[in-house]
């Protein structure tokens, strides 16, 4: 699988929703969809039945107390093809990631900052995708946690085929030191949402194919 950026949306209305898609027209095929319920996280996204556009695929982060509920009455949807509901938010994990087989669905979870690998450890072998967190969830513009990309080393050390999802703070610095870490998928939201995307997106491909060069001109880091 090759390294992939995804844009990350938060929306509050289905306007805002709309508006934010037709921005990521012709840039990329996947969005992640960041799902807050202003109870898991301080902040509220996509908390409305919103209607998607078919001309993406999606992966929603699910920072929602009740991941199961939400992901049931989304199962069916064919526009998402992830679901990544938070570990800490999931009260039986290993009867969660047989559910999602039994589904032939991928499985994935995401961390937080305050939850160590080993906590995870276990369930590492039965997973497809462990999204890193490097901020604090819920807003676009959190600081950034250089420090929670050495949990990258460690998931692969246990699950060498898991694909590993930084999500937070990525900007042409930061997802330089995230593929060098050797993460596999890359979510940034502010940093697109202040340049022209495609443009944008064409530099953050160009530091993950070449991290060790020197960050081209053009765009500013934020």
């Amino acid at each position: 699988m090759k390294q992939l950026i995804l844009p990350s949306i938060i929306a509050k209305s289905q306007s805002e929703l709309d508006a934010k898609l037709r921005r990521f027209q012709g840039a990329v095929k996947t969005l992640h969809l960041d799902i807050v319920d202003g109870r898991f996280a301080p902040n509220k996204s996509l908390e409305f039945s919103f209607t998607l556009q078919k001309k993406f695929q999606y992966q929603t982060h699910l920072m929602v107390k009740d991941p199961e509920k939400w992901i049931q009455k989304q199962i069916n949807n064919s526009s998402i093809n992830l679901f990544i509901p938070h570990f800490e938010a999931i009260d039986y994990p290993s009867r969660y990631l047989l559910w999602m087989k039994q589904l032939k669905k991928k499985t994935a979870v995401a961390i937080l900052p305050e939850t160590t690998v080993g906590h995870l450890q276990e369930h590492l072998p039965h997973l497809n995708y462990v999204l890193i967190l490097t901020v604090h969830p819920g807003f676009y513009g959190s600081q950034y946690l250089p420090s929670e990309l050495q949990k990258i080393k460690l998931i692969k050390k246990v699950n060498p085929n898991v694909k590993v999802i930084v999500d937070g703070g990525m900007n042409l610095t930061t997802i330089k030191e995230a593929a060098k870490a050797g993460a596999d998928l890359f979510v940034t939201g502010s940093y697109l949402n202040n340049y022209q995307p495609k443009k944008a997106m064409a530099e953050l491909l160009r530091a993950i194919k070449n991290p060790n060069r020197s960050r081209a001109a053009g765009y500013s880091i934020s």
